[in-house]
């Protein structure tokens, strides 16, 4: 069984990929600052405290919401509760060709995206739950950067399309 520690979960399920499309059974440990979306643990990507090991864990879209100062300190969490072999999937906005402006870049889930959302966060969203404003950004080297710093090997940023970036880490 795979332990997957679903960081920054939100309402958000984990995706097909992991698993390989259901071949492989998951274990998954949800957790997210905000208890309204119920994860199994409410705590910051921070502070993870005593969990327990994990071979994955995938976080999507909520490392943004740190200050960059943060930043070293949630990815080093990450490292620390991986089981050895395990890895972390971190998936962020791709900052690298976005110039400020307000014209919508793509639409996802329902949501039209524009550069300023992509840089602060989703603009009407951040009213009713601050926590949604970004604080940070990361271009693919930035991100490989933090990954090794954080005491990740064989760590990389890929462009993965729709101005996603995808950073995968593993722990030895």
């Amino acid at each position: 069984m795979m332990r997957v520690l679903h960081v920054g979960c939100g309402d958000q399920p984990l995706p097909s990929w992991i698993g390989v499309e259901g071949k492989v059974a998951i274990k998954e440990t949800r957790i997210d600052i905000d208890a309204e979306c119920q994860p199994d643990i409410v705590a910051s990507m921070t502070d993870l405290g005593d969990i327990g090991e994990f071979d994955v864990v995938y976080n999507c879209h909520a490392l943004e919401h740190l200050y960059p100062h943060e930043v070293p300190k949630a990815l080093s969490e990450f490292h620390r509760v991986l089981a050895k072999n395990g890895h972390a999937f971190v998936i962020v906005p791709d900052l690298e060709d976005v110039k400020v402006a307000d014209e919508v870049l793509y639409t996802t889930n329902g949501y039209e995206v524009t550069a300023l959302d992509m840089i602060y966060g989703k603009r009407d969203l951040i009213q009713a739950s601050p926590h949604m404003a970004h604080h940070c950004g990361f271009t693919a080297s930035l991100l490989t950067d933090a990954l090794q710093n954080a005491g990740f090997n064989h760590a990389q940023a890929h462009r993965a399309g729709n101005y996603n970036l995808m950073g995968v880490g593993k722990k030895e």
